[in-house]
This record gives C-alpha cells, sequence and structure tokens, in this order.
C-alpha cells in the first residue's frame, strides 16, 4: 500500500478518535444546558446519554482501528470492513451537515461553520483511503 494512503488512514482514526474523545466535553464547552429548561431532567439525562454513548463509541472504534492500523494496511477483511463502518459514519455526518439539517449558525457562527468543513473534509479523507481499499481487495 503507498505510503500517503498509510499516512492518511492513520490521520482519520486519529481525527475520528480525537472528535471521539472532545465530544465528552461538549455539553460544558457549549453550555448545552443552559439552553434547556432543568424541570426537563429526563431530556437532560437523554441527551446525556446519547451524547456520552456516541462518544464512547466513535472513540473506541477509532482507537480500535488504529491499533490494528498495521493489519488494515496489510489488507485484512475484517478490520477494513470496521474502518468502512466508519467511513460510512462519517459521511452520514457529513451529509447532515451539508444537505438534510446544517447545523445552526446561531449562538455561534465559527462552530457551526468549522463543524461542516472538518466533517466533510474527514469524510473525504476517509473515502479516499476506503477506495484504495476496495480497489486492493479487488486485486487479490
Amino acid at each position: 500500500m503507498k505510503k500517503g494512503i498509510r499516512i492518511l488512514y492513520f490521520v482519520t482514526v486519529i481525527i475520528s478518535a480525537l472528535v471521539g474523545l472532545w465530544h465528552f466535553f461538549v455539553p460544558w464547552m457549549f453550555q448545552w444546558y443552559d439552553y434547556l429548561p432543568m424541570q426537563y431532567e429526563n431530556l437532560i439525562v437523554g441527551i446525556d446519554y446519547t451524547n456520552y454513548c456516541f462518544s464512547l463509541l466513535l472513540l473506541g472504534l477509532s482507537v480500535m482501528l488504529i491499533l490494528l492500523g498495521k493489519r488494515a494496511l496489510d489488507m485484512n477483511r475484517e478490520v477494513i470492513y470496521f474502518y468502512f463502518f466508519l467511513t460510512v459514519v462519517w459521511m452520514f455526518r457529513a451529509c447532515l451537515a451539508s444537505f438534510i439539517e446544517p447545523w445552526p449558525l446561531q449562538p455561534i457562527p465559527a462552530a457551526a461553520i468549522g463543524q461542516l468543513v472538518a466533517s466533510d473534509a474527514l469524510a473525504i479523507m476517509m473515502v479516499v483511503v476506503s477506495v484504495c481499499f476496495i480497489k486492493e481487495l479487488r486485486r487479490k
């Protein structure tokens, strides 16, 4: 496998892991609870559970792909399938941000634009790696 694809593979899964880790702290960073009436405790707990489970799954899958990177780059199908799944997750996120339900520009426009650009860029990079994997798998 080409060195550029090897580097891109690790860049994408490391960024994905960092987003998963970062997402644990998003509620406090962006003061989510200031926008919710505190009497809706069930809503707050539901949002927390969703965020924590998403964060753990994204971080865990990404770290697993970092640890199994050599196997993926040696064309181990099972590991590549996990990378494909992570690619689909990021493509879905990019489609949400770009076409389906863009993040509102208020109250922090820079955060909305940053998320749009970053999720689209990461999805594109992951698609490039996935296409290279598919081509290599077809050759074998």
